[in-house]
């Protein structure tokens, strides 16, 4: 975007910046600089009058993104301070002017809350430079499988419309890759010449455009589709369109499909291959998450294929189980969707779904993010702007007053935040790392023990993700392998792979991959790589700096807490029990743990709901760990008998002191750990309780 710009207005790189994590082309000659949220969220920690700019502009608002939202609200305040601070002091500072835009945004979270903004603000509506689309929904709405429709549109498109991009909008990776492997081997030989058929689509073109004001909706494909929800049957398609037949030898003629996948995992390069001219007599097939809704426009793009579904991360904030949720995407969604094929052109879109459908189960808008996603990192960062009262914040749409509750205490579990919530010098460390507050513990305790180059690559994995391909991928890999024989193997080469960089410690998932990333560093990973790095000494220090940022993480076998609880040789079909919720969880079957003896105790990255309540990055712990890193979420029993008296003599008055034992109870649930020693002191004839 700032070399875009740069080139439009005839600036160099250096007057019109970029700023993101952790790339950076600013300069003192910078006069127009593009950023992430979070970048400038950093900038108010240290400058909270953001007195750099005179200008900031805030895009994409309608996404509602947990750190637009908490951004908009930060610089409603700066706003009126700024305003305040010009009056007083003419001349030295201006009042900053801010612009908040959207294609598609539910304008009243902004301008009716009154905490927001007092006096609601100007709404400017600008038409978009945007060609007509013509909207054609199915009769009937598939049940289950929305993919084999997508498919099936996309051939009746290619073969029976004119010239012209399509892009399809689908869930997830999966997906993505499954049709465009099927599309692929459907459209990738040319029966005739690309020339010949080049020339054959812009005759068509130029007809289909003359008779497009005539059309009717129905009639902007073959047979409308409309098919019923089994697709066993298509005794439902009656219609057909003026200018085309229903004959599947159409699709002999049909040119090559140029397909390309596109989501946000992919590699930079892979992505930008969208924009890239299709080559000669070849059409563009685009196959995209709701990547494709707003941050790109590709060019091209006449016809849209909208499965009208997504894929959203969805969090349980009372159990902190998280899962993947396939549902409707929202009408504002629907209609970015649409709007991409009116680019470069008149277009149309089909959507996969009935006008009922669309009308009575689509919410209008998504719901924010801060409404389904855990908010600690953001509730870290105000406290380090010194926003105590977080819940006074002017938040565009407030999060559930338990779930600040929540997010402070986990803070106050890891140390950033002491018994009144109030942020410690270990907090105003961690919110100074653009990471979560778990894995900023973890890096601050590491460089105590000589594991920093270790903690560091921990904590890039965990915040990556696994970085191992996933199983169900692997077919997808090699369209040129569709044999049995050859998955097989290809499998067996997997599995044999992930056993191998299990070898480096079988107590933790997080090892595994540390282990792959070093042995893609260290040129294939030698059998001597542990000793000659000094690894093997480091792994149980690892492992408690691990359970320390994942101290409210803990789960026990439930065998130990419930003495009905079946028990079993190997993790296989083992429960444990959750610090806090009471639903069954599990050790998921990819983990290095699964195949051994269950452990009694275990940390987790997170919690996943599938057929189960799956545990992942799961790490075995020792039992008296959790008291030692855990000191809040502990609890103590009376000191035992049998002291040990000591006494010692100071100047003004003799202090004796008794070593004994407490048993300590860990979390909501009070589970029973290992003794440990505590000191008293002997205070009027009494013992108090001292250090433990």
């Amino acid at each position: 975007m700032s070399k875009r710009v740069a080139e439009e207005l005839s600036l160099t790189d250096k007057e019109v910046s970029y700023q993101i994590r952790y790339d950076a082309t600013t300069s003192s000659k910078t006069i127009i600089k593009f950023m992430t949220d979070g970048v400038l969220l950093r900038e108010l920690a240290g400058d909270f009058l953001l007195s750099r700019y005179s200008a900031i502009i805030i895009d994409e608002a309608h996404e509602r993104s947990l750190n637009t939202d908490i951004l908009i609200g930060v610089v409603s305040r700066v706003l009126r301070l700024r305003a305040e601070l010009s009056e007083e002091e003419k001349g030295k500072i201006s009042p900053l002017k801010v612009i908040i835009m959207s294609a598609t945004l539910r304008v009243s979270d902004f301008t009716e809350n009154k905490m927001l903004f007092k006096i609601p603000l100007p709404v400017i509506s600008v038409n978009a430079r945007q060609f007509p689309v013509s909207i054609h929904f199915n009769k009937r709405t598939p049940k289950i499988d929305y993919v084999a429709e997508a498919y099936k549109k996309v051939c009746k498109i290619h073969t029976r419309l004119p010239h012209g991009g399509i892009l399809v909008f689908l869930t997830g990776q999966n997906e993505i890759s499954i049709i465009c492997k099927k599309l692929r081997k459907k459209f990738s030989n040319i029966q005739s010449s690309s020339k010949q058929y080049y020339q054959e689509q812009q005759s068509m073109n130029e007809s289909f455009e003359k008779s497009r004001e005539n059309l009717t909706a129905k009639e902007a494909i073959g047979d409308n589709e409309d098919e019923p929800e089994t697709f066993e049957s298509q005794s439902d398609d009656t219609e057909e369109e003026e200018g085309f037949d229903n004959d599947e030898s159409e699709q002999e003629t049909a040119a090559p499909l140029h397909v390309l996948p596109l989501y946000s995992l992919l590699s930079i390069q892979a992505q930008m291959r969208v924009f890239e001219t299709p080559p000669e007599g070849t059409r563009l097939c685009v196959i995209a998450t709701n990547i494709a809704e707003t941050s790109l426009t590709i060019p091209g793009i006449k016809y849209v294929v909208d499965c009208g579904k997504v894929k959203e991360r969805q969090y349980d904030i009372a159990t902190n189980v998280q899962s993947y949720g396939i549902d409707w995407t929202s009408k504002a969604s629907a209609d970015q969707r649409a709007g991409r094929a009116g680019r470069t052109a008149p277009g149309h879109c089909y959507r996969l779904y009935s006008s009922t459908v669309f009308h009575e189960q689509f919410e209008q808008f998504s719901t924010p993010e801060i409404l389904r996603m855990p908010i600690e990192g953001v509730v870290l960062q105000m406290k380090a702007m010194n926003i105590d009262t977080v819940a006074n914040f002017p938040f565009p749409t407030p999060p559930d007053r338990n779930q600040l509750r929540k997010a402070e205490k986990l803070l106050e579990y890891l140390g950033a935040l002491d018994e009144n919530s109030r942020i410690t010098e270990l907090g105003r460390t961690m919110s100074t790392f653009p990471i979560s507050p778990r894995f900023a513990k973890m890096l601050i305790i590491g460089p105590q023990h000589g594991c920093l180059p270790y903690v560091i690559a921990l904590v890039s994995l965990l915040s990556a993700g696994d970085p191992f391909i996933k199983e169900y991928q692997l077919e997808n890999l090699d369209d040129a392998a569709p044999e049995k024989e050859q998955r097989k193997l290809k499998k067996r080469e997997f599995f044999k792979v992930q056993q191998k960089h299990a070898g480096l410690d079988p107590t933790s998932d997080i090892f595994k991959s540390l282990n792959v990333v070093g042995a893609y560093e260290y040129a294939g990973g030698t059998d001597d790589f542990c000793e000659k790095n000094f690894v093997r000494q480091k792994l149980k220090v690892l492992r408690q700096i691990i359970t320390a940022g994942f101290i409210d993480q803990v789960a026990i076998r439930k065998g130990l807490v419930d003495k009905s609880a079946a028990s079993f040789s190997s993790t296989r079909g083992v429960a444990y029990a959750t610090m806090w919720s009471d639903e069954d969880a599990f050790i998921h079957p990819s983990s290095v743990l699964y195949h051994g003896e269950p452990p009694n105790f275990v940390v987790y990255q997170e919690l996943q709901r599938t057929t189960k309540v799956w545990m992942k990055g799961v790490t075995a712990v020792q039992p008296n760990w959790l008291s030692k890193l855990g000191k809040s979420l502990c609890t103590y029993s009376k000191p035992g008998n049998l002291p040990i008296k000591h006494s010692s003599t100071t100047k003004n008055h003799k202090d004796v002191e008794m070593i004994s034992f407490v048993i300590p109870s860990f979390g909501p649930k009070s589970w029973e750990l290992p003794p440990v020693k505590a000191i008293a002191r002997l205070v009027n004839g009494r013992w108090v309780h001292g250090k433990i």
